[in-house]
């Protein structure tokens, strides 16, 4: 992985960082307890409680992406940055692009 390649990335790293920040706080206000005695309807406050629980599992998958995130911006600079831990081949740059946090190929993470 070339240099530019690896500072392309970063940048990349980085702006996922600050957007999945912004989201997290954005979904803490939408799964916070809804109150008994708001003046939702019976199925309206079932919605809403669907709708919560929805809300949590994507704030704990963004919560989860975010650490692995920091984790990829605190390796980029190490030499086995971008190299898959199962075979030890190179991670391709596309793949790279996109999931900067994928710490295992394409080949690798389809056999899990």
């Amino acid at each position: 992985m070339t240099k530019q390649e690896k500072q392309t990335i970063k940048e990349k790293i980085e702006n996922d960082i600050i957007t999945l920040t912004q989201q997290i706080k954005e979904l803490e206000e939408k799964v916070k307890p809804i109150s008994p005695d708001c003046g939702l309807g019976r199925l309206t406050r079932l919605e809403a409680m669907g709708e919560q629980h929805v809300n949590n599992k994507v704030l704990d998958e963004a919560r989860v992406r975010l650490t692995r995130l920091n984790n990829a911006l605190q390796r980029i600079n190490k030499p086995m940055f971008g190299i898959c831990i199962e075979c030890e081949e190179s991670i391709g740059v596309g793949r790279m692009s996109v999931r900067p946090e994928s710490v295992r190929c394409v080949n690798c993470a389809n056999n899990l």
